[in-house]
């Protein structure tokens, strides 16, 4: 299983804190330093949609000018922009064999998914 985000990212360390909490392994994936594959983020827009994909309310998001949100309207630019500026990502995203089992952190969601 691995976890993708930012390790200075507040709901990303309370995602990590959890999951070490339950004793589930798990490797980190820190876009910053590592980077991401056009090719993963369009698999996670396949399963999750990239609408789910795009931090609208996160910092990155609102420090963009009026032109560069207005283009992304589309699995393409959603992408291209996710690929240049890592941080719009949602994070956490948590997947398993290709498959995405969670995003965001929601302790709800994660007792569900992780059966705990």
């Amino acid at each position: 299983m691995t976890v993708y985000g930012i390790k200075n990212c507040n709901t990303v360390k309370t995602a990590l804190d959890w999951l070490k909490k339950h004793n589930i392994e798990f490797e980190f994936h820190d876009y910053k330093t590592k980077g991401i594959t056009d090719a993963r983020l369009k698999d996670w827009s396949k399963q999750v949609g990239w609408e789910s994909l795009v931090n609208k309310r996160g910092t990155t998001w609102r420090q963009l000018d009026e032109v560069t949100q207005a283009g992304v309207k589309n699995e393409s630019s959603a992408v291209a922009l996710m690929k240049e500026k890592t941080s719009v990502i949602k994070r956490p995203l948590i997947e398993h064999d290709g498959k995405v089992l969670a995003l965001g952190f929601d302790e709800q969601e994660y007792k569900k998914v992780f059966k705990k």
